[in-house]
C-alpha cells in the first residue's frame, strides 16, 4: 500500500505541474480517470492491510487472510505503479521519480512474498475446501 501511495502521489504531483497544449496534464479527462482508478486501488489496499492487521491483533487472522492481502495489494500496487509510470512519460523510467524503483520492487515482491499463484491457490482452497497443491 505504501508503494502504491508513493506512486500515486508522484503521478498526481507530476500531472499537476506538467503543462501540455497550454494547460496542466491533470486537466485532461483520461488523466483524471487514471488518477481516480489509482486512488481507489491505493485506498482499497490501505483498508485491506488495516483490516488484516486488526484481525491479527485480535488473534483472528487466518493464513488465508494474509494470502488475500498479499495477493490483492501487490496486484493493486502494480496497477498503480504502471499507471503512474505512464503518466510520467519518459521521466517515469528515470530515477528522478520513485515510480520505476517501486515497479521493480513490486515485481520482486510478487515472487519473494510467496508467488501470486500460491496465494491464489491458498484462496481457492479456502473457498472450495479442496487443496490444489501440496
Amino acid at each position: 500500500a505504501g508503494a502504491a501511495r508513493a506512486c500515486y502521489e508522484s503521478a498526481l504531483g507530476y500531472v499537476r505541474s506538467r503543462v501540455q497544449f497550454g494547460r496542466p496534464v491533470a486537466g485532461f479527462q483520461l488523466t483524471q480517470r487514471k488518477l481516480a482508478d489509482m486512488l481507489v486501488d491505493v485506498n482499497h489496499a490501505t483498508m485491506t492491510a488495516l483490516r488484516i492487521g486488526r484481525l491479527k491483533d485480535e488473534g483472528l487472522a487466518h493464513h488465508s487472510h494474509i494470502s488475500f492481502g498479499k495477493f490483492a495489494n501487490v496486484r493493486a500496487a502494480q496497477r498503480v505503479a504502471a499507471l503512474a509510470r505512464g503518466m510520467h512519460g519518459a521521466s517515469g523510467i528515470t530515477l528522478e521519480y520513485p515510480v520505476m524503483r517501486h515497479m521493480a520492487n513490486l515485481e520482486s515482491v510478487s515472487t519473494y512474498e510467496g508467488t501470486e499463484e500460491v496465494h491464489a491457490l491458498t484462496l481457492g482452497q479456502t473457498l472450495t475446501g479442496i487443496p490444489a497443491f501440496r
